[in-house]
């Protein structure tokens, strides 16, 4: 049986981003991103106490899971490694979006609104990793935890799109388009609230109670580093180098505390 050169590219990047000219996997690390060796936790010191704690916890604490059950479990995490891929981070500073959201869902905590069209958070969540599942086995005759990454991928772009290809009963209970921001929007919020996510984008944590000092020019703080980009490629299985606008029904405009996708 022939490979063809896309296919051989795929099992060789293995879900990690490429170096554009080599097209060689480029390997996980420690700290991802544009600020190698910036770390906000070393401006713990300049927190309040208060501050101290709550962001220390994030790295420390991680919270159990005690909202998903073991199926949903396994159907989420393989949804976020989609949604927000960490395949650029090394094992021991992967940030627990999955853990962080479970928290939301089991503690309550909400935004204090939802739109008059969806459920409560957690039973969107519940009919939406159900909904997931079923256009998985409509499109490709599997649970969306057996696909390949480019097939949970086209799972979910459908739902981006708001053109489902399967779970039609559930749609019926809440708007696919609503409940992609509410994913995307958890996944953003857990992910860019731990202080790894600050490293990687050069994020120099609290300001209070020190406060900034270089409010022109763009210049970075005395505590912060200057930016080095590399060139990289979004990895040959994925599709989430496709920019495109949200498809849907409903004008998608970040409102107050839920942000918008690309």
């Amino acid at each position: 049986m022939m490979t063809t050169t896309s296919e051989t590219e795929r099992e060789a990047a293995g879900g990690l981003p490429v170096d554009p000219q080599t097209k060689q996997p480029l390997q996980p690390r420690p700290q991802p991103g544009y600020y190698p060796r910036f770390s906000t936790l070393s401006q713990k010191d300049f927190w309040d106490e208060a501050t101290r704690t709550v962001v220390e916890a994030r790295v420390h604490q991680v919270p159990p899971i005690r909202f998903f059950s073991p199926d949903q479990l396994k159907i989420i995490t393989a949804v976020l490694d989609r949604v927000i891929p960490q395949d650029d981070r090394d094992e021991d500073h992967r940030i627990p979006v999955v853990n962080l959201i479970d928290e939301r869902l089991y503690t309550g905590r909400i935004d204090g609104y939802r739109y008059e069209d969806m459920p409560p958070d957690s039973d969107a969540y519940r009919l939406g990793l159900e909904a997931i599942d079923a256009i998985s086995r409509t499109m490709h005759g599997k649970p969306f935890v057996e696909l390949s990454p480019t097939q949970q991928d086209e799972a979910l772009w459908s739902i981006h799109e708001d053109k489902p290809q399967g779970g039609e009963e559930i749609w019926k209970q809440m708007p696919a388009d609503r409940f992609w921001i509410l994913l995307v929007s958890d996944a953003v919020d857990a992910y860019y609230s731990h202080p790894y996510a600050w490293d990687e984008i050069g994020f120099g944590g609290p300001a209070y109670p020190r406060g900034y000092f270089r409010l022109e020019n763009g210049l970075p703080e005395p505590w912060e580093v200057n930016e080095q980009r590399y060139e990289w490629e979004a990895p040959p299985d994925t599709l989430s180098d496709r920019y495109q606008q949200l498809g849907g029904r409903h004008p998608h405009r970040a409102p107050a505390g839920q942000e918008g996708t690309h």
